[in-house]
């Protein structure tokens, strides 16, 4: 009977030593990690430059009465810009962002105008705008925002000196002047973390705008005392740009990762 306790005791003791060797052999696994999850609620700051075309519908018209004296025609021009900006956004769900921004634009798109009564012709130059609008964005992937946007806008045009055909100055030019209008576009924005580069906060985008401004009769004006002429010129403006801006997001520290 000795012999027996003795033998089950010994089983016993093996058996618990064993276990305990198991146990401490197991490995230590982590407890899992949420997905990285991006976030674009915050203020932004930019700033670049682009090109852009200039179109509008002009007719000479009589300065006092307003009676148009030519057909309409559309002149064009080209030139180029910088601008800067800030904006804040709303990230309201996983796919959707919303905002809100302003900018300004300086730099020469220069659009040609003429008067084919006289046989005169000038450059006419968009200085400067201004734009404040909201825009609505889908995110691609989580670091890639496609958007569209619109709102108002202002311009400055420049004083247009004109010449005759062959280039020489006649003495008779069209003021500067300021308009208002509204504009569309669209465009990507996506993260500079790429080619295993990592740069938090900072963004590329790049975005078309079609800007449209009221049209506007003006004198055509002899340099000496500026007197009016008997014709005046009656033209809108359309300005088509393309901008690629550096921006800077304030709130942007990388990926926000869940813990537990």
């Amino acid at each position: 009977m000795k012999k027996i306790l003795l033998a089950l005791t010994a089983v016993a003791a093996m058996t618990g030593s064993a276990s305990a060797a198991d146990l401490a052999a197991r490995p230590y696994v982590k407890a899992p990690v949420a997905a990285p999850v991006a976030n674009w609620t915050g203020f932004y700051i930019f700033g670049g430059g682009g090109g852009g075309l200039s179109n509008a519908d002009q007719s000479v018209v009589d300065t006092v009465t307003g009676t148009p004296l030519t057909i309409t025609q559309r002149q064009g021009g080209s030139g180029w810009f910088g601008t800067v900006g800030l904006g804040y956004d709303w990230q309201f769900n996983s796919t959707w962002v919303a905002g809100v921004f302003a900018d300004g634009q300086f730099g020469s798109i220069r659009a040609t105008i003429q008067d084919p009564l006289f046989q005169i012709t000038g450059s006419q130059k968009l200085e400067d705008s201004w734009a404040a609008g909201v825009r609505l964005g889908w995110l691609v992937a989580p670091n890639v925002l496609s958007y569209v946007n619109g709102g108002y806008s202002g311009a400055h045009f420049g004083q247009t000196n004109f010449t005759n055909l062959a280039g020489v100055p006649v003495g008779a030019h069209l003021g500067s002047y300021n308009r208002n209008g509204w504009f569309v576009g669209g465009g990507v924005e996506n993260s500079l973390n790429i080619f295993g580069i990592t740069s938090p906060g900072w963004f590329m985008k790049t975005e078309y705008r079609s800007a449209f401004y009221n049209a506007k009769t003006q004198t055509e004006l002899l340099d000496a005392g500026n007197v009016p002429l008997v014709n005046s010129i009656r033209a809108n403006s359309w300005n088509q740009t393309v901008s690629t801006s550096l921006v800077y997001r304030f709130n942007w520290t990388g990926p926000v990762v869940a813990k537990y």
